[in-house]
């Protein structure tokens, strides 16, 4: 009967994870790499490094784990409601924000491929790919929102992909924060534990969604 229960639990929360990833909000659909927009006249804004952040959220049946990237450099040329911009992404300073000491260490090593070599290619390789990158490829509206458009480069793949954002120029001062959205990391190579990829995981695989939120404050120049 006791292991009746505890077979239970695991399968009620293998369950509740598959479907709260299925339920989330403005999941990416990646397309071919598109043109970079153009906009002529437009006013410059160099990125805030230090005010702006990537945030994100991974998960497995088991538990979810948060935490920050930082962005490295960037900039975001305005006129009216065009946008256009890139954004490098230091893959270095992932950071996990839910743990603390060595489990912190140790999941920060594993997500870098530093920790040990024949881990080196399970997630996001910092020491071969020690950036990724974004390119606002158009803003468009749908249902109301502003959908940003770009081409994101995760190691050695490049996609287009799209989710909301809003924004505004205050003085000297632009904001652009998007909505959580979420990418799948499998479209970027990233396959470790991947129940998409590969059998016989059981409940020990991690689910393919990264939920990602862009928070970006730039300045005038």
């Amino acid at each position: 009967m006791k292991k009746t229960i505890i077979n239970t639990i695991g399968i009620l929360a293998l369950i509740t994870s598959i479907t709260s990833c299925k339920e989330t909000q403005n999941e990416t659909t990646p397309t071919e790499v598109q043109e970079v927009a153009v906009v002529e006249n437009a006013q410059k804004y160099i990125v805030d490094t230090t005010a702006s952040i990537v945030e994100w959220i991974g998960s497995k049946p088991t538990e979810n784990h948060t935490g920050t990237i930082s962005i490295a450099s960037g900039a975001v040329n305005v006129l009216g409601n065009e946008i256009t911009g890139s954004f490098v992404i230091d893959m270095n300073s992932i950071t996990v924000t839910d743990l603390e000491g060595k489990g912190k260490e140790s999941l920060e090593a594993h997500l870098k491929g530093t920790a040990k070599e024949e881990q080196e290619d399970h997630f996001f390789n910092v020491v071969k790919y020690p950036t990724s990158a974004f390119e606002v490829t158009g803003v468009t509206e749908k249902d109301g929102k502003k959908m940003m458009q770009g081409n994101l480069a995760i190691r050695d793949k490049n996609k287009n992909i799209e989710f909301p954002v809003s924004y505004r120029v205050d003085g000297d001062m632009m904001t652009l924060s998007s909505e959580t959205f979420t990418i799948n990391r499998t479209d970027w190579g990233v396959n470790y534990g991947s129940q998409s990829i590969f059998d016989n995981l059981g409940d020990k695989f991690i689910n393919d969604d990264i939920e990602i939120t862009i928070k970006l404050v730039a300045k005038k120049i």
